[in-house]
């Protein structure tokens, strides 16, 4: 019997392949909403991080999330990822 494999994710932030269930999902909804993703479930496109804040400052610095989304994000959205993250 095969082992089952672990689906792997690349972080935005350091740009490590890591689980899938290490990381944090954030995920841009059909209208357009940037939000964190806690159950991996939820409609839209999805890109991972770190639950590490440096990764998620990384990130922001060079504007990666914004690029896996083609869009514009607010800083008021970064905000409530840190806060996330840096309970995770």
């Amino acid at each position: 019997m095969q082992p089952k494999k672990i689906p792997l994710r690349k972080c935005v932030g350091c740009g490590e392949m890591k689980p899938k269930k290490e990381l944090v999902r954030i995920v841009r909804s059909p209208e357009g909403d940037v939000s964190v993703d806690l159950t991996g479930k939820k409609n839209g496109r999805g890109t991972y991080i770190c639950k590490d804040p440096d990764c998620l400052k990384k990130a922001q610095k060079a504007q990666r999330i914004e690029r896996a989304f083609a869009c514009k994000i607010e800083p008021e959205v970064y905000e409530t990822l840190l806060k996330e993250i840096g309970n995770g």
